[in-house]
C-alpha cells in the first residue's frame, strides 16, 4: 500500500468502528497511532522532496527566462551587424528554449498543488492522530462493554470482511478493463505523435522566420 493511499485509509477510517471490532481495543488504538505517527513522518518527507523541486524548477524558470532574453539580444545584434543567419539561428534557439520554459512552468503549476493537497491531507492527518489520542484515554474505561460486543458480532463481521473484500476485488477487475481500454486507445499513436512532430517543426520554422522579418523591419526602422 503507498503513503497516500494509507493516509486517506487512517483520514478516513472510524475510530470507534475499528475499536468495535479489535479483540483488545488498547493494542488496536496503540497500532493506530503508531501508524499514524509514522505516516505523518512520511508524509512530511514526501513533502519535503515536492519544496526542494518546486524550489529546484523555480530556479529553472528564471534561467530560462534569462536565456530568452539573451537569445533575443543575440538575435538582434546579428541583424544589425548583417548577419541574418546568425539571427535565425538564435531565434531558433531561443523559440526551443521558450517551449521548455512552457514545460516547467507547467511541472512547477502541477507542485503547487501537489503542495496545497499535502497541506491539506497533513492538517487532516494531525487532526485524526490528536483525536485517536484522545481516544486512547477513553478506550480503558470502554474494554469491558466492548468485548462483550465483539463477542456477539464476531460473526456478522467475519461476513461483511468477506462482502468487502470481494467487493474490492470487483472494483480491482473494473479498474482492469478500464486500464486495458485506456491503453489500447494508445496503440498505433506513436506513427501519429512523429508526423505531428514534423507538421510542428514546420510552424515553428514559419515563426521563427515571420519573427525575423519583424525584427529586421524594427531594427531599419530605428535607424
Amino acid at each position: 500500500m503507498g503513503i497516500f493511499s494509507r493516509m486517506t485509509d487512517i483520514i478516513n477510517s472510524n475510530l470507534n468502528a475499528l475499536m468495535d471490532k479489535a479483540e483488545d481495543p488498547q493494542k488496536m488504538i496503540r497500532l493506530i497511532i503508531q501508524e499514524m505517527e509514522e505516516t505523518l513522518v512520511e508524509v512530511r518527507s514526501s513533502s519535503a522532496r515536492v519544496i526542494a523541486d518546486r524550489k529546484t524548477a523555480v530556479r529553472r524558470v528564471d534561467k530560462m527566462k534569462q536565456e530568452v532574453t539573451e537569445w533575443q539580444s543575440k538575435a538582434e545584434l546579428a541583424i544589425s551587424k548583417g548577419r541574418e543567419d546568425l539571427a535565425r539561428a538564435a531565434l531558433s534557439e531561443k523559440h526551443s528554449v521558450e517551449q521548455d520554459l512552457a514545460a516547467i512552468v507547467a511541472e512547477l503549476d502541477h507542485l503547487d498543488e501537489q503542495l496545497e493537497q499535502l497541506d491539506v491531507e497533513i492538517g487532516q492527518l494531525q487532526n485524526k492522530l490528536t483525536d485517536a489520542k484522545a481516544k486512547q484515554k477513553a478506550v480503558s474505561m470502554r474494554q469491558a462493554s466492548v468485548q462483550n460486543r465483539i463477542k456477539v458480532k464476531r460473526q456478522v463481521q467475519r461476513e461483511a470482511l468477506d462482502v468487502a473484500f470481494n467487493k474490492f476485488e470487483h472494483y480491482e477487475r473494473r479498474m482492469d478493463n478500464i486500464e486495458g481500454q485506456l491503453e489500447s486507445m494508445d496503440l498505433g499513436m506513436e506513427s501519429k505523435l512523429d508526423l505531428q512532430t514534423e507538421f510542428d517543426a514546420l510552424e515553428n520554422d514559419d515563426k521563427i522566420t515571420e519573427e525575423l522579418e519583424n525584427l529586421k523591419k524594427k531594427l531599419n526602422t530605428d535607424k
